[in-house]
């Protein structure tokens, strides 16, 4: 009878991921140097990253999970829950919001029929708040996927969402 295999080490990773990663880290002394591209090659390839996917590339950056965990969570823009297919982010910047952000934010609420941090029932997006999006001389703004949308208006929302 066989021995029941050890998992591989990587396991939940694709071996286009792991290369990717590895590709990266051909590039640095210190693995761990690499831990937000590799976070965002597993996002590029999956919409987000699970907890399976985090544990594996921690394995391929020598880091241990919390480590690599600690650097997800400190970037907003790596997802670690399942996401739309379009990610909506609504600057909610004290700019923006003088310039009208929240009449806007209201508004793509009830286009989506979604509460901040929620993803559409279709899947087809998911609305989140960011801090500053760098763009206050044209405020209100959104980054509607790699989008930047500027001087967004409620009138506009509908041409955004495609309706």
């Amino acid at each position: 009878m066989k021995e029941p295999s050890e998992k591989p080490k990587f396991e939940g990773l694709s071996t286009e991921e792991i290369q990717e990663i590895n590709a990266e880290i051909a590039h640095y002394e210190d693995k761990s140097a690499v831990s937000i591209e590799a976070l965002k090659i597993v996002q590029k390839h999956r919409g987000w990253v699970s907890d399976d996917c985090l544990i594996a590339a921690a394995g391929i950056l020598d880091m241990s999970p919390a480590q690599l965990e600690a650097v997800a969570t400190f970037y907003n823009l790596i997802y670690r829950q399942p996401v739309g297919k379009t990610v909506i982010h609504y600057c909610n910047s004290v700019t923006c919001w003088m310039l009208g952000a929240e009449k806007v934010r209201e508004h793509l609420c009830r286009e989506l029929n979604v509460k901040l941090g929620e993803m559409s029932e279709d899947g087809a997006y998911t609305l989140l708040p960011i801090v500053c999006l760098g763009a206050c001389d044209h405020a209100p703004v959104l980054m509607v996927g790699d989008e930047l949308r500027l001087d967004v208006t409620e009138d506009t929302v509908s041409e955004i969402l495609g309706r």
